[in-house]
């Protein structure tokens, strides 16, 4: 078998806010729409977002994906502009990533990283 690639499903309350916030703010293209399911893709990342009225149900917010990228810094910036927050600005930590953490808008977390070398420009708040 050879694998291709995946999606996270993120469950949601209201998948029109949610498409809203993935493509305006975080800068995501919406791929399909289903229903009340959708899916959204940012370079070689997809993530799928299912509505109350799809199937499979989980809990909203519950969901989590980490997001290995480069230029941290900028992408953080740019997605602060359009309204995004973060729990704490890039940082460099100990196991060796420059990272990240907002949530959407209905609490799941999504984790921006790339690997730190030491030399950010961009001072920690």
């Amino acid at each position: 078998m050879n694998t291709k690639g995946s999606a996270t499903t993120f469950h949601v309350s209201d998948l029109g806010a949610s498409l809203s916030f993935y493509t305006k703010v975080l800068g995501f293209t919406e791929r399909f729409r289903f229903g009340d399911y959708a899916g959204v893709q940012h370079g070689e990342v997809q993530i799928h977002l299912s509505g109350p009225a799809s199937t499979n149900k989980r809990q909203v917010g519950q969901g989590s994906i980490y997001i290995f990228c480069d230029d941290v810094n900028g992408y953080h910036a740019g997605i602060s502009a359009k309204g995004a927050v973060a729990q704490a600005p890039p940082k460099d930590y100990d196991y060796g990533m420059r990272d990240f953490v907002v949530e959407d808008p209905d609490g799941n977390l999504l984790g921006f990283g790339q690997e730190s070398d030491g030399t950010s420009t961009v001072p920690e708040e």
